[in-house]
Formats: C-alpha cells, sequence, structure tokens
C-alpha cells in the first residue's frame, strides 16, 4: 500500500526527473534564446527557472530548518546561463530528494517553521511538500509554454507518477542512476 510519505518521496523524483528532461530539451537554445523576452507570469525562461530555483531554496532550507531564509532569499544570484541553472536546480532537487528519502509517515505531520521576516509561518511538511510540488509544475508548465514559440520542443513531463508509465522513463531512469524497484518498492 502506497503510504503519503511514498507519495512524496515519488514525487520529489517526479520533479527531478522532469528538470531533468526540461533543462536537456533546452541545451539547444542560444543563450540569448535563454534570456529573451517572452509573455508569461516572469518575462523569460531564465527569470521563470531562476525563481523555481530560488523558491526552492526557500522551502527546502525550510524543511532542513536552515537559518535565515528572508537573507537567503534576498541574496539569491540568478543563474546567468543554462548550464548554471540546471546544475543548481540539480542540487537543489537531490537536497530535496535526500530529504524525502528520510521522511516517515509520522514526519509528514510534523510542524515546518518559515520565517517570513515579518512573521513565523508554520505548516506541516506535507503540506510544505504539496506547495512546493505544485508551485513546481505550476511554472515548469509556463517553461512549456514558451519554449513552445522556440525551435526546441516541449518534452514530455508527467510520467513518473503511476509505475504503469516505466516504459516511457526507462532512459531517464538509467541517466539518473535510478531502479524502477527503488522507487516504487
Amino acid at each position: 500500500m502506497l503510504t503519503l510519505a511514498g507519495q512524496l518521496r515519488i514525487q520529489a523524483r517526479a520533479n527531478r526527473l522532469a528538470n531533468h528532461r526540461l533543462h536537456g530539451a533546452m541545451e539547444a537554445l542560444a543563450p540569448a534564446e535563454f534570456h529573451a523576452p517572452r509573455v508569461s507570469f516572469f518575462p523569460s525562461l531564465a527569470a521563470t527557472l531562476n525563481h523555481i530555483l530560488v523558491v526552492d531554496a526557500y522551502y527546502i532550507g525550510a524543511l532542513h530548518g536552515d537559518a535565515d531564509l528572508p537573507a537567503v532569499y534576498r541574496a539569491f544570484v540568478p543563474a546567468a546561463t543554462l548550464d548554471e541553472l540546471a546544475r543548481r536546480q540539480r542540487a537543489s532537487d537531490e537536497r530535496l530528494i535526500a530529504w524525502c528519502e528520510t521522511l516517515t509517515d509520522a514526519g509528514c505531520a510534523a510542524m515546518v517553521e518559515m520565517d517570513r521576516g515579518d512573521h513565523v509561518q508554520r505548516d506541516r511538511a506535507a503540506h510544505v511538500l504539496a506547495h512546493l510540488f505544485m508551485h513546481q509544475t505550476h511554472h515548469r508548465g509556463q517553461v512549456h509554454a514558451m519554449l513552445s514559440a522556440t525551435a526546441v520542443a516541449p518534452p514530455q513531463l508527467d510520467e513518473f507518477l503511476m509505475p504503469s508509465d516505466a516504459p516511457l522513463r526507462s532512459a531517464d531512469m538509467v541517466e539518473l542512476g535510478w531502479r524502477e524497484g527503488d522507487v516504487y518498492g
């Protein structure tokens, strides 16, 4: 039976796989295309992907109990290139996966403190993770749409949550060093 903690672990890996595919597809973009003005909430691929990265840093930091998150958020320096962004996002994704790998069902109910500067927000770990995964998916969807206006075909990003999709992700699983049995039990 799939537990909440197990589902959240799978979602952390789904996030990593989606970023892996998205960044891999974007390697064909010229640097100017990465920074070109586009129609979306954030006005470029670079700005949108950097927004994902900084928000990930905040929430993953909160899950880990990192200190002074508002200062970390304010000090964020956006990645200037896709290579730099992909490297930093990979490290962030791996930090999230590592945290989720130790998550238990009891840990899903643990309170996470998020320093907002003027107050401390407290929510359960499972709610923080659900919010983070929705945020990532929301903005990756915007990047996906922006790619439609380039020569890069937007990649498939949603073939990870169901075990029956295994044949559709097998190459990515090998590239990421993952095995189906380790992820799905």
